[in-house]
């Protein structure tokens, strides 16, 4: 019997294979469109560059100490409280370093009734007009001309009321608006809660 003779797998017909992409410059340079100046494809517009505040520059400061501020929220009482005490730690500290100026008094009312404007919690907005005013007459005790007896502290105190009630109209007037603004910004999120579709 004739027996056949098997030949090696290498031997063998070679099995077609796929080409390998072309390595080096000119083989992912066809599949990538062409690139301009600054590594951009070419036909493509630039998009403006936006100049984004520098780590020095004051809006950046502001920011940052706006941050870092704490954030607490005062019912209507607690918001009187804090500023009456603050306008009375205040006023001492005028009289110990300015000779109980009023203008120093009446100058450091202002950024006091805004923080009490802007801590006040969403429901008792409406009390930080209220006792600002009654926070301003509390401290200003302590930077009033005073005379004898309780006669002279009272009239001492009315006249400071009346000489510097620019700054206590101005103080108030800070906190009724940003409790205004405040109160627009809560209808708005409150309406746009509302019309939002419900999945």
């Amino acid at each position: 019997m004739e027996q056949y003779g098997t030949r090696p797998a290498q031997y063998g017909p070679r099995r077609s294979r796929a080409p390998l992409p072309a390595q080096g410059r000119g083989g992912t340079a066809a599949a990538r469109p062409p690139v301009g100046r600054g590594g951009r494809p070419v036909g493509q517009r630039a998009e403006p560059a936006r100049p984004a505040p520098g780590p020095g520059s004051p809006a950046a400061g502001v920011v940052r100490a706006l941050r870092a501020m704490p954030n607490p929220r005062l019912t209507g009482l607690g918001s009187g409280l804090f500023c009456a005490a603050v306008m009375l730690v205040l006023g001492f500290l005028d009289e110990l370093l300015f000779g109980a100026s009023l203008t120093v008094y009446g100058v450091l009312f202002v950024p006091v009734s805004l923080l009490t404007a802007l801590w006040v919690r969403r429901g008792d907005l409406l009390t930080a007009p209220v006792v600002v005013p009654i926070a301003f007459a509390v401290g200003l005790v302590t930077v009033a001309e005073s005379g004898d007896g309780l006669g002279g502290r009272l009239m001492g105190l009315v006249t400071a009321l009346a000489t510097e009630a620019g700054w206590l109209y101005g103080g108030t007037l800070v906190a009724g608006s940003t409790v205004i603004v405040r109160r627009i910004r809560l209808m708005r999120r409150r309406a746009a809660t509302r019309n939002r579709p419900q999945v």
